[in-house]
């Protein structure tokens, strides 16, 4: 099983890694083609492409472009009403030849309605009467018999995502937009999260003078049962920045150490990374990681130690 498990993400994910290459003009105009439109973007599928249209019309939505879905069948049947002039038509079929997807063609056409076909099979009804085609073709399905559309939709999932974020990019789509659009989800409230929501203060703080020594350090960190605390020099400016690591490494010293004797200033980074307050948390999340550290200071602008950022909060507080 463990054996099959693996066969499984390999296959899937090199059939997802292959699209890179197939990134050209046909997906640029597709991109201009969704922020030219003036309606909604409407995503059309049957089986499991319709599982995967009705998903990207939810990224759409939630990402600055409106969109819906609309089920190829049901579309036969009435549906269609929710398909006017404006608009842009994604539709997703593999094989590129589902009877009921192929029979909206010709009225949506009529309507003078752009559609983008995302499809395995660049000679298909679909790829040849849509006005732009994304190929998906996959070497082969991650089911063992090769039939389960497996490795074919994780590649017309990451196809459509990758518009949708290109149209998310362009739109210049910001963190507000975002809380704006979820305003009930987790997501959408840890987007609206600044530094200074999350940051550590007060009693929370550890705070230490530019001239003390590490033993200092380590008692202020462990009474604000803290990480990490901040140096500072007159008026409260930032010096420096010393962690509970510091210290650990201090006191591991194979010649041995005696806090007491050892300044701050010989311990501390001088120049460490630093955020305003009023910066998205998201933003300083993705600055620690890329570091690789646990936390930094908050200052404002005039450089003056106001908090800590640890990973804690932002741990706490959803967004890791």
């Amino acid at each position: 099983m463990l054996t099959q498990a693996r066969e499984v993400l390999r296959l899937e994910s090199e059939a997802v890694a292959r699209l890179a290459q197939r990134i050209d003009e046909n997906f640029s105009n597709a991109v201009d083609r969704v922020l030219a439109c003036s309606g909604r973007v409407v995503v059309t599928g049957i089986g499991k492409s319709g599982a995967i249209a009705r998903k990207l019309a939810s990224t759409f939505a939630s990402t600055g472009t409106p969109a819906i879905f609309l089920h190829a069948a049901e579309g036969l049947h009435g549906d269609l009403g929710m398909v006017a002039p404006g608009d842009v038509l994604i539709a997703i079929s593999y094989s590129g030849r589902t009877g009921d997807l192929a029979a909206l063609l010709p009225v949506v056409k009529d309507m003078g309605v752009a559609i983008i076909a995302i499809t395995g099979k660049a000679d298909s009804y679909l790829a040849t009467e849509a006005d732009i085609a994304l190929d998906i073709s996959v070497e082969r399905e991650a089911c063992p018999l090769n039939l389960a559309p497996t490795s074919s939709m994780a590649a017309a999932l990451a196809m459509g995502d990758a518009l949708a974020v290109c149209a998310m990019t362009a739109r210049r789509f910001t963190h507000d937009d975002f809380a704006r659009f979820h305003p009930g989800g987790t997501l959408g409230q840890a987007s609206k999260l600044r530094v200074s929501d999350l940051m550590r203060t007060g009693d929370r703080l550890a705070l230490v003078a530019h001239n003390a020594d590490m033993r200092e350090v380590a008692h202020e960190i462990t009474r604000a049962q803290g990480r990490a605390a901040l140096v500072v020099g007159e008026d409260n400016r930032l010096a420096g920045y010393v962690s509970d690591g510091d210290v650990r490494r201090l006191l591991l010293r194979e010649d041995g150490c005696d806090l007491p004797r050892v300044l701050v200033s010989e311990v501390m980074t001088r120049t460490p990374l630093s955020f305003h307050p009023q910066m998205m948390a998201v933003e300083a999340l993705r600055a620690l990681q890329e570091r690789g550290i646990s936390a930094a200071p908050v200052v404002d602008e005039h450089n003056r130690a106001v908090g800590i950022l640890d990973v804690q909060e932002l741990l706490r507080a959803g967004l890791v």
